[in-house]
């Protein structure tokens, strides 16, 4: 009996070490920054304005900037390593719209190494009404995990800022629930 009791207490220590070992390799996975390729923010147009107009430069200029806001701040989290685009820039001018080349997004994430590629666009209805989305692919699989959305009032620096801030804060690093 002495002995069992012995073998039992050796089993169950040994089996607390491997759970500890376990959850501790978890945690530092968890904490391995996710290695992103993120693609800059693309303009889809669907305004009476942008049928009649050309181009705008001040919105390709806010589609600069949200696109450095979004790197940057994916950076600061420590959730994500963004990974650097130029080496594929022949590659994503090729692709053309990154919203509409079948995944190539991914595709073009897994070349660079990335685990995960973040596309962006901003929907224009009127110089009013926006919508600024981001989806997350799988580079692995070409599969898209995660889409997004904010609507937007005004197209402004402001308004387009505050809404990746939004997309930010509350979808894409929002802290998980507890399991």
């Amino acid at each position: 009996m002495p002995g069992d009791m012995t073998r039992r207490t050796g089993v169950g220590l040994l089996l607390f070490v491997l759970a500890a070992f376990a959850s501790a390799s978890r945690s530092d996975a968890a904490q391995q920054p996710i290695e992103a390729a993120v693609f800059d923010f693309e303009l889809i147009d669907t305004s009476l304005q942008g049928a009649m107009e050309d181009v705008r430069p001040d919105e390709q200029k806010r589609l600069a900037l949200i696109s450095e806001q979004l790197r940057r701040e994916l950076a600061a989290s420590g959730r994500y390593a963004v990974i650097d685009l130029a080496p594929a820039r022949d590659r994503i001018q090729a692709a053309g719209y990154l919203h509409g080349c079948n995944g190539c997004a991914a595709r073009i994430g897994r070349s660079l190494g990335a685990e995960v590629a973040i596309t962006g666009t901003v929907q224009k209805v009127s110089n009013l009404i926006l919508n600024i989305n981001l989806q997350l692919w799988d580079t692995a699989t070409g599969k898209p995990l995660r889409a997004m959305s904010a609507d937007l009032r005004g197209n402004t620096d402001e308004s387009w800022s505050r809404g990746v801030s939004y997309l930010l804060r509350h979808r894409l690093l929002k802290p998980s629930e507890p399991e």
